[in-house]
């Protein structure tokens, strides 16, 4: 088939899934609490900055309301599953996740006897140093509503798509040992197939080997084993947590050693995995940190878009997260001791125990204390917080 045809195939996919949406007779929506991560939002993008109704790039955090379209006659997986919102495609499940969900779909469609419908939201715009920032989509599902049981993603999952001829480098690095005396891929073949051993040799490895290419190799195996062994002894997991802060404290240089060989960056998997991890446990704080880690590794050096454009949709899931958490409370106003010998005047709390140039004040929305210098002039009636709020 030519690239025409298979063009014109795409296209003819989109335009069924569509009209299945417009004469499609109702939506039964389900929830859960499990991101369901939705990809190749990159060919939808006006569509999703005409359903968000934004700019480009304006800051995006978009409810939404999305159906699930199974696509059995497509010509690229017979598994395929739409995401449409608004009767637009705004991107697939991927190819890993749809073949898992869809005999699952196709049940719940036959005994609702409708479509099935998530609650999710769009993120990302925003401007960035290489201009502005791509939309993304996630959904929000229980997976035991499909018959799937909840998994955790780690290592040796899906592969990331893309058009880049280098991955994680491993092989292009394995290519040109031989000619190339700063590191040495010998060891892996020496690995032993059982995990127990095979880790405690890579340990030995990297307690001894100094070039950051084989330290690199080194980690990233060590990794993915300590996940593999995940289920067979407790503290596997935070085995591998430890090696993975191992193995960014020496990132810098290990990128550095790259740029030298191949002038680009190769697929970092540490910063994906660590991000889905700490997204699985909804910490979203440290799914921040490890997904803006890895993005400032890549700079403009990456290998593969794929992998700036999966931690970019991952940073923007996390802030979207940490934006709608609720703020925490004030804690309760410290009330004066018994004894003082006189009642503070309205609006100040005690200070016998503040400093001399300090004087706390009491707020007079929600009663929390707060402290500020104390210098002449007309009181603050509002906390920092309150007056954030008001302004």
């Amino acid at each position: 088939m030519g690239l025409m045809d298979r063009l014109r195939s795409r296209a003819a996919s989109r335009e069924a899934t569509r009209a299945q949406m417009v004469t499609a007779p109702r939506v039964h929506l389900l929830d859960g609490d499990d991101d369901l991560e939705v990809v190749g939002e990159i060919n939808y993008q006006a569509a999703l900055w005409a359903i968000c109704g934004g700019r480009l790039g304006q800051r995006v955090r978009y409810p939404i309301g999305a159906v699930l379209v199974p696509e059995p006659h497509n010509i690229y997986d017979s598994n395929a599953i739409a995401v449409a919102v608004e009767g637009n495609v705004v991107g697939y499940l991927d190819r890993q996740t749809a073949a898992l969900y869809v005999e699952g779909l196709h049940e719940l469609m036959a005994s609702s006897g409708a479509y099935i419908g998530l609650q999710g939201v769009i993120v990302g715009g925003g401007y960035y140093d290489d201009g502005p920032g791509r939309l993304g989509v996630w959904l929000e599902h229980d997976p035991r509503d499909f018959g799937v049981r909840r998994m955790s993603q780690g290592l040796g999952g899906r592969p990331l798509p893309g058009t880049g001829t280098m991955r994680t480098g491993f092989s292009e690095a394995w290519l040109t040992d031989a000619e190339d005396d700063s590191y040495d891929l010998s060891w892996f073949n020496e690995l032993p197939e059982a995990d127990r051993p095979a880790i405690a040799m890579l340990r030995g490895l990297l307690a001894a080997d100094p070039d950051p290419i084989d330290r690199h190799f080194q980690f990233a195996e060590l990794e993915a084993r300590l996940y593999r062994c995940r289920d067979l002894y407790d503290s596997a997991l935070d085995e591998f947590d430890d090696a993975c802060r191992r193995h960014d404290a020496e990132m810098e240089t290990i990128c550095q050693a790259f740029m030298a060989k191949w002038s680009s960056v190769p697929l970092l998997e540490t910063y994906r995995q660590m991000a889905i991890r700490q997204q699985k446990k909804k910490d979203w704080d440290a799914c921040l940190w490890w997904a803006e880690r890895g993005l400032a590794l890549y700079g403009n050096a990456a290998a593969r878009g794929d992998a700036v454009e999966d931690l970019l949709k991952r940073r923007n899931r996390a802030r979207q997260k940490l934006e709608a958490a609720p703020a925490p409370k004030h804690r309760p106003p410290v009330q004066p001791p018994p004894e003082a010998a006189s009642t503070p005047a309205a609006g100040v709390a005690s200070t016998a125990h503040a400093p001399a140039n300090v004087e706390i004040l009491i707020c007079g929305r929600c009663s929390a204390d707060f402290e500020r210098l104390r210098v002449r002039g007309r009181k603050p009636q509002l906390c920092p917080a309150c007056r954030v709020v008001s302004e």
